[in-house]
């Protein structure tokens, strides 16, 4: 038997990297990707979260919260366009959408693309994430935080979801994981959905980011999946590689209406709403991309219907993709 040392693709912990500073997230503690930092821009440290902002070899700017990367500069669009689009172009005719979490500001800045929309509302509790993301990110935002449409609120967003008297045709959950002792898991659960679906007009859509979709971590995706087939009639996963994730990254799109089921997308119908609505053309999607975008591969189709799990407030679900 061949010594495992022998061969030069092989490396210990001593040469894994070359030299330099590295960001390194593990997935699994046999499985890591690393970016070569090449400098600290800011960093935040609130009683909520963890957050740095970095500029590396190949992402370009980098948003770090937790130990986790939110999102990167080179393909930061292939994430907000993929929570974003799917509802916004299904939906007839949106008026108003809801925002929970979603610091960087792009996914304000996709949902402002369309010239239907009169208002946004955008609840995220971390000040100090927004002030640096609007410093920034302004190639993420491209001045979304300066909309008139936008109003921005610093709380948490359970508490905008409570006391709101509007109903919004669109929600999206742009929030990070839900981490123990982090601000976001108490609004990953069955009561929580519930509570927000009052204020989601008839007809309207909700479409959350939820979590990896590599099978090294995929335990958070089919419980939450769970947990809105409670609330919802109909519930489609979809996903997206991310580059800087190295990985695939799964959402969920839900509604009640039976014409704007995910099985009903068609994507002419949804090249024709991009054409008629959108002040500028996508980067990262189309009627074809979305739609394709639903058609699960068997294997995590098997572990959804398998899967039993459903958050609630007394079985909270606690995740990271670092698990180091």
């Amino acid at each position: 038997m061949k010594k495992i040392n022998k061969f030069d693709w092989i490396k210990n912990s001593r040469n894994v990297l070359p030299k330099g500073d590295w960001f390194v997230e593990f997935f699994t503690p046999g499985e890591l990707h690393a970016h070569r930092a090449l400098k600290v821009i800011e960093t935040s440290a609130t009683a909520f979260q963890e957050a740095a902002l970095i500029k590396t070899h190949t992402f370009g700017k980098v948003l770090v919260i937790d130990g986790e990367t939110q999102s990167s500069q080179y393909d930061e669009a292939f994430y907000h366009e993929s929570l974003v689009c799917p509802a916004l172009l299904a939906h007839p005719s949106p008026k108003k959408a809801l925002i929970l979490g979603g610091g960087e500001g792009a996914t304000a800045r996709d949902i402002l693309n369309d010239r239907g929309i009169e208002r946004v509302v955008m609840a995220d509790i971390d000040y100090n994430i927004l002030r640096f993301a609007e410093k920034h990110l302004e190639t993420w935002h491209k001045g979304s935080f300066a909309d008139p449409r936008m109003r921005l609120l610093v709380q948490d967003a359970r508490k905008c979801v409570e006391n709101t008297s509007l109903k919004f045709d669109l929600i999206y959950s742009d929030l990070p994981s839900p981490i123990e002792g982090g601000p976001a898991y108490a609004l990953y659960t069955l009561e929580f959905y519930r509570r927000m679906k009052r204020i989601l007009a008839p007809g309207g859509i909700f479409s959350i980011q939820a979590g990896p979709g590599t099978p090294l971590q995929f335990e958070l995706h089919p419980a939450i999946y769970n947990t809105l087939r409670r609330v919802f009639r109909f519930v489609g996963s979809y996903t997206a590689f991310i580059p800087a994730y190295d990985m695939p990254w799964t959402f969920l799109y839900c509604t009640d209406l039976p014409a704007l089921a995910p099985a009903r997308l068609k994507a002419a119908a949804l090249d024709r709403a991009a054409a008629k609505r959108l002040k500028r053309p996508l980067k990262y999607s189309d009627g074809e991309t979305i739609t394709g975008a639903f058609s699960l591969p068997k294997y995590y189709r098997d572990r959804i219907k398998a899967s039993r799990s459903v958050i609630t407030a007394a079985r909270p679900m606690f995740f990271s993709t670092s698990q180091q």
